[in-house]
């Protein structure tokens, strides 16, 4: 199901429907021209008619109210307005199974507020750094953390177009904020996460070292002037490191690495640890055209390793089974994929390339289910640099193949244009990873 067509089940946030954000809202002026297209846009189409009534009775039920005439009474009223903002607070904290007195429940919505903030900036970082005062968000959209304030700005006529938008997109993403923080209570991510990284440090990591105590090295590589892939690498130490006078075709790649102990044999390993944050989950239900994060969101805990050959990462995966069942539990790999020696991953992510080699399972072990990727130092560096498969020209792949930056970013409000941008983007980070 496409993200952007009228069986997304984000159908409210879309610009091409009955819930559009335009000039004014269509109910300021119910016998407009605007108003009356509107409605005979909804008369053609049972399924958007049955989608505008639902939205509306979930409005009218939030709100207290019983006509959209009695928002204006909200708009005026501030003491009605505070009242009904205590009503709507009870609401939420019911549905998203939140305990605690008033404040507390404001603490949980004002960090709903502050996720849904941190999916536009963490595009305006990175993705789309060059657009980050085109797609910058209102100073009072981005400065309300209160749902009834954020609805009653969408029916406010003396906010304009952009900012009344912001307001609809903001609750949507709040919407599934709540709905992933609810998911993570339920399940005690943060307890599993911390549980996880002891079992690392006390099962899996060589004792040799102290916890933290990482050994320096780079990885000089050779590549492929055809596509950037990697040709050789060589492992050196920081005074080698030092030594080196870089070529086109060549990178320094530093690696912080661990170890562990296979066969009374010492095995570097560098590995970096993920737990995805809400910013993150939000983006990938986006994605997914997904509501519900238990579905859509099955990589919660992660774990990426880099080692020297494919013979270590067999041995790496022998001592990690061998570490749970010491640590008192059995552990099963589940959706297995390798491709280190050869064929091509088959991944179902929009953007991703089959040409992408690794090794990927999830790990059920200790209550948990963590998903590894193991890598080669080849195999990692062809997922940092080379064309079509590097991380950051995926980045940009996936946030506009699946319609998630017009879906946040409507060329109708925004104006920019998204196709131009996706081919600049990529050309942009392939320049800095070849000429860096």
């Amino acid at each position: 199901m496409n993200l952007l067509d009228e069986k997304s089940i984000f159908t409210s946030m879309l610009q091409d429907g009955p819930f559009a954000v335009n000039d004014l809202p269509p109910l300021a002026h119910p016998f407009s021209l605007e108003a009356k297209t509107w409605v005979r846009t909804l008369h053609q189409n049972q399924l958007l008619k049955t989608k505008y009534r639902a939205v509306r009775g979930q409005i009218f039920d939030f709100l207290g109210i019983s006509s959209f005439d009695e928002i204006q009474l909200l708009l005026k009223d501030r003491a009605l307005r505070a009242e009904t903002t205590l009503r709507c607070q009870g609401l939420l904290a019911k549905m998203f199974a939140l305990n605690g007195v008033s404040h507390d429940i404001g603490r949980y919505l004002h960090d709903y507020a502050r996720t849904a903030d941190d999916v536009v900036n963490s595009l305006r970082a990175k993705v789309l750094a060059p657009y980050r005062s085109h797609i910058e968000t209102t100073n009072e959209i981005e400065t309300t953390h209160n749902p009834v304030a954020l609805l009653l700005i969408i029916f406010d006529q003396r906010f304009h177009r952009k900012a009344r938008f912001e307001a609809k997109r903001k609750l949507v993403l709040m919407n599934l904020a709540g709905s992933i923080d609810q998911r993570e209570r339920e399940t005690d991510i943060e307890t599993k996460f911390s549980d996880f990284l002891r079992f690392l440090n006390a099962n899996v990591w060589s004792p040799s070292l102290k916890i933290g105590d990482l050994q320096i090295r780079y990885l000089h590589s050779r590549h492929d002037p055809e596509d950037f892939s990697c040709r050789e690498v060589n492992v050196l130490s920081e005074e080698q490191a030092r030594l080196v006078t870089l070529v086109p075709g060549e990178k320094l790649t530093l690696i912080k690495r661990r170890s562990f102990t296979s066969r009374d044999r010492e095995i570097p390993i560098y590995v970096t640890i993920r737990k995805k944050p809400p910013s993150a989950k939000v983006l990938k239900l986006l994605r997914k055209n997904e509501k519900n994060p238990a579905t859509a969101v099955d990589d919660e805990l992660g774990l990426m390793a880099v080692v020297n050959s494919v013979s270590d990462v067999k041995c790496f995966i022998r001592h990690l089974t061998r570490s749970t069942v010491q640590a008192g539990s059995f552990m099963t790999l589940e959706d297995i994929s390798d491709t280190l020696t050869g064929g091509e991953y088959a991944g179902t992510s929009m953007g991703s390339s089959g040409k992408t080699p690794m090794l990927k399972f999830f790990a059920r072990l200790g209550g948990m289910r963590v998903e590894f990727i193991i890598h080669t130092n080849r195999s990692y560096l062809n997922y940092i640099y080379q064309r079509d498969v590097a991380h950051d020209e995926y980045e940009v792949k996936r946030i506009f193949d699946t319609g998630v930056a017009d879906f946040l970013f409507p060329a109708d409000i925004y104006h920019l244009q998204m196709e131009a941008i996706r081919t600049a983007q990529i050309n942009s980070f392939r320049r800095q990873i070849e000429h860096n």
